[in-house]
């Protein structure tokens, strides 16, 4: 018999987001269709590229500390603010 792990929830610039455990940030972001991590400083919306870190793109702030949204994996309670 298999046990199903509960769902964590998260916020996401202040919304409540639930995702199973061992789910990227990158990935949540992706599943609440909010994909964009930052605005560029050109302007220009930034979404995650690469999924393993190289290319930056993912930056976000999470509990007031900037991560790699494709690195990290989401924790309950867990607030990430995307700019």
């Amino acid at each position: 018999m298999s046990v199903q792990a509960q769902p964590l929830t998260l916020h996401i610039n202040g919304n409540a987001i639930q995702v199973a455990p061992g789910t990227t940030v990158a990935a949540a972001m992706a599943l609440a269709s909010m994909p964009v991590t930052r605005i560029s400083v050109s302007g220009q919306p930034r979404t995650p590229v690469c999924g393993m870190g190289i290319c930056q793109e993912c930056r976000v702030r999470i509990n007031g500390r900037v991560c790699l949204a494709c690195q990290t994996l989401c924790a309950m309670g867990m607030q990430v603010e995307c700019s």
